[in-house]
């Protein structure tokens, strides 16, 4: 028996996805990072910035799915190195990568992942489940973020630099997503009812 494909809220949009749609998804997904990643709240006690970036990355894993999303944000990552300004505040090359928050931007395309396989096994539709996804993609940007970002600040200082500070916000944007996707689907559901 064919096992159908995992579906997210591009694919109902874009039901028979050609190479090219693909491309510019995972392209448009890597320049929505990059804006994000301008939306920066330096604090002074911390080299880690407040972005949106964050949000950008596990949305997108949320709607392109995971293998889409992953690709998404491998390409920001080279996009990035390669000296375009889309790291946060305007930041490029290989230097961002290896300093302190490097850790973070390494673990985007993982993050991305597993919150778009989360989304492919159904985690979106509801809002508990949503929250969760999004939580466990912030997790992984945070295990790598902090291990990385030790190398650089105080071990008494790491939990303050490079965790405290982004769980209001974290939880915000978990808390947005998991009210946004749940009625999406119910749109996408009373849409095809009436086709």
């Amino acid at each position: 028996m064919p096992v159908a494909p995992p579906l997210t809220l591009v694919d109902h949009a874009a039901p028979r996805s050609k190479a090219l749609t693909n491309i510019l998804l995972v392209v448009a997904a890597s320049l929505m990072t990059a804006g994000a990643a301008q939306l920066e709240i330096r604090l002074p006690w911390t080299p880690v910035p407040l972005t949106g970036q964050t949000f950008a990355v596990l949305l997108a894993g949320a709607v392109l799915g995971a293998r889409r999303a992953f690709l998404a944000q491998l390409l920001y990552l080279a996009e990035g190195a390669a000296g375009l300004p889309f790291f946060a505040g305007g930041a490029a090359g290989i230097a961002k990568i290896a300093g302190p928050t490097g850790g973070y931007l390494i673990a985007f395309p993982f993050a991305a992942a597993i919150t778009g396989l989360l989304a492919e096994r159904g985690w979106d539709r509801r809002p508990i489940p949503m929250f969760f996804a999004m939580l466990a993609g912030s997790s992984v940007i945070f295990a790598f973020g902090l291990a990385h970002l030790s190398d650089f600040v105080p071990k008494g200082a790491l939990l303050a630099s490079g965790l405290l500070p982004f769980i209001p916000g974290d939880l915000l944007k978990s808390l947005l997503a998991a009210g946004l996707f749940p009625a999406l689907w119910k749109l996408v559901s009373r849409l095809e009812g009436r086709a």
